[in-house]
């Protein structure tokens, strides 16, 4: 085996947080392309292989308040990105606006791991520099939403 098994199972030697992650970004994908309610979208996700190793209520905290305020998340990140939201692959759409969720609604994680978390289900799901593009767009948005955090850790 390679080190691409992270690739062909994402979910191994994972933390449940980041599993639940893992699968509110697959959710969040099945979203995006069928437009399916989120409900159906949870039942989905919920019966997928290994679900039962994520932190689930994680999960729902992330995939519906990430659909519940798609809306605002989408303006929040629209001026950052060089293109039209549309026009975001729908794993960079996905990824950003679960990052922008985690910024916006769970200060109590730092904004690095945010960033990290972002960066590397855009590595295991993504295409081959999408995570660069996810780092900067997130950079971006935390020093916008947490500008206390960021400056503190500039500081250092």
């Amino acid at each position: 085996m390679t080190d691409k098994t992270t690739h062909a199972n994402p979910s191994k030697n994972r933390t449940p947080r980041h599993r639940a992650r893992e699968f509110a970004l697959q959710g969040l994908y099945q979203w995006l392309l069928n437009n399916e309610p989120s409900t159906q979208v949870a039942n989905n996700i919920r019966a997928a292989h290994g679900f039962d190793k994520a932190d689930g209520e994680y999960f729902s905290s992330l995939l519906n308040g990430t659909i519940t305020t798609s809306v605002e998340l989408r303006e929040t990140i629209a001026p950052l990105i060089d293109r039209a939201v549309s026009e975001l692959s729908p794993i960079e759409h996905g990824v950003l606006l679960l990052g922008a969720f985690e910024l916006k609604n769970h200060p109590e994680i730092p904004y690095r791991v945010v960033i990290n978390e972002a960066v590397e289900l855009t590595k295991s799901f993504g295409g081959i520099d999408g995570h660069k593009y996810v780092n900067g767009v997130l950079d971006k948005l935390a020093s916008k939403l947490r500008p206390e955090e960021v400056g503190a850790d500039a500081r250092r």
